[in-house]
């Protein structure tokens, strides 16, 4: 039985409607009608900061509020794609909160997340004003590293160029990478050293 793919975008930027949404959502364009999508703004979902437990045994699953949500959206989805425009060389910080909740997620008796979340893919689509692209190398990482924790495929980060509101839409290049972005097939992520 083929599982139906659910999408799951995140946005972790600090405006409403920035380039990096404006290319992760040409991106879900392509995406066939029977994909399902579900979109969630960090902003109006705001996380509160996480709370390393490890070591404690106070390990609950949320049952309301933002943080429940984001874990059931996210137990939910086949695909997460992680829409974080490039902020100080790496993912924004409500992005990084998100990310930070998976490592008490994994330690959520009875949650399963880790094996849960293992062979499902990892996206990523990130917006930057530098117009040499090595400069997402970070960004790329920490989702490239984190899928590979996970045991995840990692999708790779759609790219695209842009400071001022809409100038992505400039971006040819990334325009039409976002026409076959979620076509691509998803390689099981390997860290670095894993891979020399």
């Amino acid at each position: 039985m083929i599982m139906t793919r659910r999408f799951l975008f995140v946005l972790g930027s600090a405006r409403p409607d920035g380039n990096t949404e404006l290319l992760a959502r040409r991106a879900a364009e392509q995406l066939p009608p029977e994909v399902e999508q579900r979109w969630i703004d960090l902003t109006d979902h705001p996380l509160p900061d996480y709370e390393d437990l490890r070591h404690d045994s106070d390990h609950v699953r949320p049952t309301e509020g933002p943080v429940a949500r984001l874990l059931d959206a996210t137990l939910d989805a086949t695909d997460v794609v992680i829409v974080s425009p490039l902020y100080w060389y790496s993912v924004s910080a409500q992005t990084k909160r998100y990310l930070d909740h998976w490592a008490g997620w994994l330690r959520t008796p009875g949650l399963d997340f880790k094996a849960t979340m293992a062979e499902r893919t990892l996206w990523g689509v990130t917006v930057l004003a530098h117009e040499e692209e090595v400069v997402a190398d970070p960004l790329i990482g920490t989702l490239n590293n984190s899928a590979a924790y996970m045991g995840m495929r990692f999708g790779g980060v759609l790219l695209g160029n842009g400071s001022k509101p809409g100038d992505v839409r400039r971006d040819a290049g990334a325009l039409a990478r976002a026409k076959t972005f979620f076509a691509r097939e998803a390689p099981l992520a390997r860290f670095a050293y894993e891979a020399a």
